[in-house]
């Protein structure tokens, strides 16, 4: 059986491949896993296609978790894969469950794609119409933000606030300020795409983000696995995947 892993830096998702998508989502923390709950979860494995950019430490309990005998893939990013060319810089770079997430995106929905992924960091990319990712942003998450002025002020507390368009205390202005500032981003980057661009919005956060957002939207969980499916699929060359635990460290990026 195709396994798809996604292990980001709050928590390990997965799924497994049904028909070339993925079906039923678990999910467990990366404070708490262990890997004989992983080893158990996954034990009828045949193969496993993932992204890993929770270091090595995740990266090594993932192949231990796996069982015997299972062909495991590790994703990263590179020049081209499913038809998408990467204008990174420098593609390999490329944060691997971003790429992930663009593919996923691009199996869902067609045409010019804002793919905004609001998780511990947000991520907001985007996808032409031609099937080129052009470029994308990166800002702290909607928590990083919230702890930030909680740790490094001395009088602003953990803000758990509440939406308004008219903060008039202290914890709604500033939960207020930071969903704000991530959705006034989005809505950025799709002006610059133009008007045909479809905004997709994932993550953890992106219930509180939503709100806020004046732009029309779609809310599409799971991304990462969406892509790692379709890869899966096609599984045609190193520039979709590397196998083996051999890394760079340049594949630690978001």
């Amino acid at each position: 059986m195709q396994l798809l892993i996604d292990a980001g830096n709050s928590r390990i998702k997965w799924a497994w491949s049904d028909a070339g998508r993925p079906g039923a989502v678990s999910a467990v923390d990366l404070a708490t896993f262990d890997v004989a709950t992983l080893a158990h979860a996954w034990q009828v494995a045949t193969a496993a296609h993932y992204t890993c950019v929770a270091g090595d430490a995740v990266d090594a309990a993932i192949r231990r978790a796996l069982p015997s005998g299972c062909a495991a893939h590790r994703v990263f990013a590179g020049p081209s894969a499913c038809g998408i060319a990467n204008l990174y810089d420098q593609p390999a770079r490329l944060g691997a469950d971003r790429w992930a997430a663009l593919i996923g995106a691009r199996a869902l929905h067609a045409g010019p794609l804002v793919v905004a992924t609001a998780g511990t960091a947000t991520t907001i990319d985007a996808l032409d119409a031609d099937d080129r990712f052009i470029g994308g942003y990166i800002l702290p998450g909607l928590r990083l933000m919230l702890e930030s002025l909680a740790r490094h002020t001395a009088d602003l507390p953990h803000a758990a606030g509440h939406a308004a368009d008219w903060p008039r205390n202290t914890d709604d202005a500033i939960h207020n300020a930071c969903t704000d500032a991530q959705a006034a981003l989005i809505e950025r980057i799709g002006e610059q795409l133009g008007p045909q661009a479809t905004v997709l919005l994932s993550g953890g956060a992106a219930s509180a983000i939503a709100p806020r957002l004046r732009c029309a939207h779609q809310r599409v969980d799971d991304l990462v696995l969406h892509g790692l499916a379709r890869l899966a699929a096609a599984d045609k060359g190193p520039d979709v995947m590397k196998c083996g635990p051999e890394r760079d460290a340049a594949h630690e990026a978001l």
